[in-house]
Parts: structure tokens; C-alpha cells; sequence
């Protein structure tokens, strides 16, 4: 059985500003390690990166729509962020 993953990364670079960034996969240490190794999404490029939560799925397209969620619901990223920082 495939699950799927929504995470929510941040940034550990001390030199640059923070950021967050959340995303899906069904290969979640392989898709840090893309992020890591600047091959992941454009916006994460040039950063250093550690998940900070990450939520199963056993639908891609429950996990889509909880990313989708997730993505513009600045209050709860933020949230999420104070809680496992």
C-alpha cells in the first residue's frame, strides 16, 4: 500500500531569511532530499531544509487537498510552525 505525505519544511539557514515551505510525496526522505540537494521545487532552491510535521494519507488526493489547505491557510502554517519549532 502507498501512503501519501503532506509536510511542511523549514528553512535552517542562519545567514538568509526563514522560510516554510509545504508539499507532497509518497517518498518522503527522498523528497527532502531533493529539496536539500536543489533539485526540488524552484522556491526551495539554495537553502538548507528539516521537516518540521508531516501528516499521512492513504489517498493522494485527500493528501492534495489537505497540501492545498494547508498552502493558503497562512494561520494554520503558522500555527503548525509555533508548535514544532
Amino acid at each position: 500500500m502507498t501512503y501519501y505525505y503532506v509536510y511542511l519544511i523549514k528553512s535552517t539557514n542562519l545567514t538568509k531569511r526563514s522560510k516554510t515551505y509545504v508539499g507532497y510525496t509518497n517518498n518522503l526522505k527522498r523528497r527532502l532530499n531533493l529539496h536539500n540537494n536543489n533539485k526540488g521545487a524552484k522556491s526551495t532552491m539554495g537553502y538548507t531544509w528539516k521537516i518540521l510535521f508531516k501528516k499521512k494519507f492513504l489517498s493522494k488526493s485527500k493528501a492534495m487537498s489537505y497540501e492545498y489547505n494547508l498552502k493558503h491557510n497562512k494561520k494554520l502554517r503558522k500555527l503548525i510552525v509555533d508548535k514544532y519549532e
